[in-house]
């Protein structure tokens, strides 16, 4: 029997692992200290899946996006001074998706003009330049940082679900741009982008809003990252920050949204399992992810998804 892998049959699926997930968390099936190691993976996965887009997607190598998660944790931190409750969050996510979006179109404007190396030397460059005003600022707290006011009426559990709900949406709102023409113009850009040119594609417009989306979703993932840790200081938003976000994307695969959640969770559960070995925790985290890119140096799912590997295995039983 055939099967369709249409945007209803990913959306099913989606919907039957939320429902799983939240009802683990709800009934109790998850221990505390892995729903902390859950969260750590979903902030990940909300990063990654906005680089995806960018790199796996569009084909732009940048590495700006510890600007775009900064801003989008202070933004959060600035209005919880006040108002620490989820309509100062819904307020705090809003006004970082703003501010992250007209940063990300002064930054598209000048840098896609290059390409390969260039693009992310241009976009490191512009997120250490975010950093440094946010680190000069007085409303952000300066070098000192920013202590967040515990999330009134929200718990572990209720970070927790609100971080897979969003996961969810995102997936969703990048399977149905990918599916749409506008998305298979951006993919043409990928994957040719003089013949792309040729065909009379606006190269520069489908880069600039698969950018501008990803740099969204980074602020997302940065409006997490306060009330997740309680305090927040420049100095967590540095080059190494980017790295993160770029080795889960790597390790998932690019272009692969199940690569990139199994990748988050991957890496997030790995350094849980490594927290009791601190003093060689870092060669340890390097040599398993060496290991990996050996024996799978397209990535975890290479460019596939979990439904292609589902639809493969449907005619193999046909």
């Amino acid at each position: 029997m055939k099967q369709s892998f249409s945007r209803k049959n990913i959306t099913a699926l989606l919907i039957l692992v939320v429902s799983v997930i939240l009802l683990s968390v709800m009934f109790g099936l998850i221990p505390p200290k892995w729903q902390k190691t859950f969260i750590t993976a979903c902030y990940y996965i909300i990063g990654a899946l906005g680089l995806n887009l960018i790199i796996g997607v569009s084909g732009q190598f940048s590495l700006g996006h510890a600007g775009f998660i900064a801003i989008g944790a202070y933004s959060v931190g600035i209005i919880f001074q006040s108002n620490a409750t989820i309509y100062g969050f819904a307020l705090g996510t809003a006004l970082g998706i703003v501010i992250t979006c007209a940063v990300a179109l002064i930054i598209a404007i000048p840098t896609f003009r290059l390409r390969g190396d260039y693009l992310a030397i241009a976009t490191l460059g512009f997120s250490e330049i975010i950093r440094i005003v946010i680190q000069n600022l007085d409303i952000t707290g300066g070098a000192s940082g920013l202590s967040y006011l515990s999330f009134e009426g929200i718990n572990d559990q209720g970070m927790f679900i609100m971080m897979v709900i969003t996961i969810m949406l995102a997936i969703l709102l990048i399977v149905n741009y990918v599916k749409s023409s506008h998305g298979r113009a951006t993919v043409s850009v990928r994957e040719d982008e003089i013949a792309a040119e040729a065909m009379g594609i606006n190269t520069t417009k489908y880069k600039t809003v698969a950018f501008l989306i990803g740099a969204s979703l980074a602020a997302v993932a940065g409006a997490y990252f306060g009330p997740m840790n309680f305090f927040i200081k420049p100095g967590d938003f540095g080059f190494t920050k980017s790295i993160d976000v770029l080795v889960i994307v790597v390790l998932g695969g690019m272009g692969s949204l199940s690569g990139t959640v199994v990748g988050g969770i991957f890496i997030a559960v790995m350094n849980t399992f490594l927290q009791d070995y601190s003093e060689i925790r870092m060669i340890l985290y390097a040599l398993i992810l060496v290991l990996v890119m050996i024996l799978r140096p397209r990535g975890l799912f290479g460019n596939k998804e979990i439904t292609d590997i589902w639809k493969k295995k449907t005619k193999g039983a046909e």
